[in-house]
């Protein structure tokens, strides 16, 4: 894995850490010596794992409970944000979900306006009220979870949601741009058919099997094939000349 001082005395955010590849990136951020603040969701119900509950305790990790669906989540969240860091090195908007599959013809407006806020516009609403933070760092990164669909399409149902991950994919080209005088980078991590409770909820067995089979490498993916490529994307030794791009991770989906 990366050295355990990559990240020694870096503030890193990551959003939507309460599981799946949210969960597997704030772990491997706090292997390399990192502080990092973990949105947990408003799920607080859950047992979390071990190793957070003791980065706890230790003062590494801050876990931080919201609801990006409510109308103050993110204000919320960026405020508690700010009490805890006087600067930000490295926010990864990962929170986002699909809500559901609804067909085009049956889709509602509330809906519609639930994935759009939850996927696309709180990552807006958090990017922008953390952006003096991230100023402050004088070398930041700011990592975004987009996802295949945002090239393909997605599969019946997902239109939306697809679409406001290509929403993301381009905003962070043009934040890419925008923010590059700051010295703070923007990239995407755009994972393919990941193994993850995601899919549990919004995907048949038999899709994943029929999904797997088509995959070159002959298998779906896991939180933990996912998240070297948003600490690479984070580290400025290992990425600091690179921005504005979308990394892909499935398994050889796209050339199949």
């Amino acid at each position: 894995m990366f050295h355990p001082k990559l990240f020694e005395n870096r503030n890193v955010v990551v959003t939507g850490a309460g599981r799946g590849i949210g969960l597997e990136v704030a772990r491997q951020f706090l292997d390399c010596g990192a502080h990092v603040l973990v949105h947990i969701g408003r799920d607080t119900g859950r047992d979390l794992p071990d190793f957070l509950m003791e980065a706890e305790a230790d003062r590494r990790a801050f876990l931080i409970a919201g609801d990006f669906a409510a109308s103050n989540g993110t204000r919320d969240f960026v405020s508690a944000a700010g009490e805890r860091f006087d600067r930000i090195d490295v926010l990864v908007n990962n929170a986002g979900t699909m809500v559901g599959r609804f067909p085009a013809g049956e889709l509602t407006d509330e809906q519609y306006e639930q994935i759009v806020h939850l996927n696309q516009t709180a990552v807006v609403e958090v990017t922008r009220g953390l952006l003096p933070l991230l100023r402050a760092a004088g070398q930041a990164a700011i990592v975004n979870t987009v996802s295949i669909s945002a090239l393909t399409g997605g599969s019946p149902g997902s239109a939306i949601y697809s679409a406001s991950k290509a929403f993301v994919a381009t905003y962070s080209k043009a934040l890419a741009r925008e923010l590059a005088p700051d010295g703070i980078r923007v990239n995407c991590v755009s994972p393919g058919t990941i193994a993850t409770d995601f899919h549990e909820r919004y995907s048949s067995r038999e899709k994943l099997e029929q999904t797997r089979k088509s995959i070159p490498l002959q298998r779906l993916g896991t939180p933990e094939d996912c998240a070297p490529a948003y600490l690479f994307l984070a580290a400025p030794l290992l990425s600091g000349y690179i921005t504005g791009q979308v990394i892909e991770i499935n398994g050889g989906q796209l050339i199949s």
